[in-house]
């Protein structure tokens, strides 16, 4: 067996955070002694970080690391370097509003040697066409910056060898918003085994999505440089 860390970050998420917990927390059972369960709280303005510190009593597993808000992308970040820290075999990163389902997981765990990546691939989603353009549309970005075809690149459903994941994360900047993004396109780029799985993705189970459709676009227009920039570092490291 392998340890196992499982890495969610949370931002103002009370309504979902304690089913969340509860419901993939039996994967722990998946790694051997030392797996964890680690939430990032990306200083929660709700009760988050009080449920999560009260969790912990009973979940004892459970670590919950607090900061300030800085968005998705630099709390996945801080995550995985945590994991890599404590010694984690291999990395799973997934959100707390209950899109995802826990059921689905141990395949990606029994297929684990066989790649470098298994990432989840929406094939149908429950959270509106929007997000489906948007998807498509940063397949589209991708491909033209940084001449990779990657599937599914921000799927939070992705499980990663963490060895791997090690060499290549000084890539990813501090603050990067994409950090999901930009790890699918390295390990594209790399060549390193990468497999797509078929996952459900259901529509949010409470709470309140901090990034609307309006904000994706100026991200998405901000990220056209950003591409063309890190395309550059990461083909001449």
């Amino acid at each position: 067996m392998d340890k196992l860390f499982i890495v969610i970050p949370a931002y103002n998420e009370q309504e979902t955070i304690e089913d969340i917990i509860r419901q993939w927390y039996p994967n722990l059972l998946l790694g051997e002694e030392g797996s964890r369960l680690v939430v990032i709280d990306d200083g929660s303005s709700d009760a988050t970080a009080e449920k999560l510190e009260a969790l912990k009593k009973e979940f004892p597993l459970l670590e919950v690391k607090h900061k300030p808000n800085s968005g998705h992308g630099p709390s996945i970040l801080a995550g995985y370097k945590y994991a890599l820290a404590e010694g984690a075999d291999y990395i799973f990163q997934t959100d707390s509003d209950g899109q995802t389902d826990p059921s689905e997981f141990p395949e990606f765990w029994e297929n684990r040697k066989k790649y470098e990546m298994i990432i989840g691939y929406r094939k149908e989603r429950g959270d509106g066409a929007g997000r489906i353009v948007v998807t498509r549309t940063l397949r589209g970005l991708i491909f033209l910056t940084f001449h990779v075809y990657v599937k599914d690149a921000n799927t939070p459903f992705r499980l990663m060898k963490a060895s791997v994941l090690e060499k290549e994360i000084k890539y990813v900047p501090k603050d990067y918003f994409l950090t999901n993004v930009l790890i699918s396109v390295i390990f594209a780029k790399r060549k390193y085994r990468v497999k797509y799985l078929p996952i459900t993705f259901r529509a949010r189970q409470g709470g309140t999505n901090s990034i609307d459709l309006r904000k994706i676009t100026g991200i998405g227009l901000r990220s056209v440089g950003d591409f063309v920039k890190l395309n550059r570092i990461i083909t001449n490291p």
